[in-house]
């Protein structure tokens, strides 16, 4: 708005400036018209004396036309400058008024966020042009708002209408291998291996539900966290097998948010460095406060990887090296991590070492004093 301000003035200023040099020109003709001599004709006759006289009396005449020039000239110019001067405040004055509409406009689209998209901009005044964008903007908030609740709807009724398939099948693979009598070892492996299945697919479930909800603004009690001593919770119960674990958790790396989903967001980036890592490979982990941040930094070693794919980690379903098919997790890990991150207010950066290997980086609002 400041830019549109800014030309909208020079705009005013230019046009007044034109118009005012025009006049000047068109007053400075006149004037040097008007002050043009005519000469005398072949049959005027003066006598010596009569026309000594004239002479001197039409030179004073003249040097007084030319000092009323000057002066005028001086004078408009003068008036030009301070009028163009006064032209620069009163035409940044008139370009703010024109403007001010849609600077509320403005500020009331910011306020408007998931958690209010029921409030309207409800612009005041005549039909004119910026009355109706601001009622095009009113029916695009009423538009998301329908979406955004038949989401929310959605995610509300997701998890009871599909978890409650997944546990019929469950109890039904428990019923066939607990009946009475052997049970045939193909059926006892079957039944393992659809164990399996459907754990993978409830943890799909579970993932898109919370990728849903946090995609969406949807944070339930917030609350100041350590962020180190949730870390250092996290890491203690993961499983990390033979991986060497370097963990530096700083004191002070608060921040605010939903202390389930940010152990979450840990438990996931510290998860994703455990299964993609090489065997008797090494983690390391740090929590600390920067400036403004509490910043969370997990590293991975292993074979260097392609910056460009490392870049899409943080996108459903990305992984590196391996198959969509593959049972190695659902592919929602780190973009779980990059929505809780955004709904938190952070931001999410995978780099790819040079030396090999992952380092994922979390900077979250650090909150003082907590």
């Amino acid at each position: 708005m400041r830019t549109v301000r800014l030309r909208f003035t020079i705009m005013y200023v230019a046009l007044f400036m034109l118009s005012g040099v025009a006049l000047l020109t068109l007053t400075g003709l006149i004037t040097v018209s008007g002050s043009r001599q005519v000469a005398p004709g072949p049959d005027q006759q003066h006598r010596p004396a009569d026309a000594a006289r004239i002479a001197e009396l039409e030179s004073r005449l003249e040097s007084a036309r030319q000092d009323q020039a000057r002066q005028l000239l001086t004078g408009s110019v003068i008036g030009l400058t301070v009028m163009g001067i006064a032209s620069v405040l009163l035409g940044r004055s008139v370009a703010g008024r024109v403007l001010r509409p849609l600077r509320t406009i403005t500020a009331a689209t910011r306020r408007i966020t998931a958690d209010n998209l029921h409030e309207r901009l409800a612009a005041p005044g005549p039909d004119d042009e910026v009355k109706a964008l601001a009622d095009t903007i009113d029916d695009l908030l009423e538009r998301l708002e329908q979406a955004f609740e038949a989401q929310r709807r959605f995610v509300t009724n997701a998890s009871h209408e599909l978890r409650t398939p997944l546990a019929t099948m469950r109890a039904t693979l428990d019923v066939a291998v607990a009946k009475p009598g052997p049970v045939p070892a193909q059926t006892t492996a079957l039944a393992g291996r659809l164990r399996t299945e459907l754990d993978r697919v409830d943890a799909l479930l579970d993932g898109f539900l919370t990728l849903a909800r946090t995609a969406h603004g949807v944070l339930p009690d917030r609350e100041p966290v350590d962020l180190g001593a949730l870390t250092a919770a996290v890491l203690g119960g993961l499983d990390t097998g033979r991986l060497t674990v370097d963990a530096e958790l700083g004191d002070g790396a608060w921040t605010h948010g939903n202390a389930v989903l940010l152990a979450r967001m840990v438990g996931n980036v510290v998860g994703n460095a455990i299964t993609h890592n090489e065997p008797g490979g090494w983690i390391r982990v740090a929590v600390t406060d920067g400036t403004g941040t509490a910043l969370l930094t997990v590293e991975s070693g292993g074979p260097p990887l392609d910056p460009a794919r490392v870049a899409r980690l943080g996108q459903p379903f990305q992984r590196l090296g391996v198959a969509r098919t593959a049972r190695t997790g659902t592919g929602l890990g780190l973009s779980i991590v990059a929505a809780i991150v955004a709904a938190h207010g952070g931001t999410l950066t995978l780099d790819a070492r040079p030396e090999g290997g992952l380092r994922v980086t979390v900077r979250l609002p650090l909150v003082v004093g907590a």
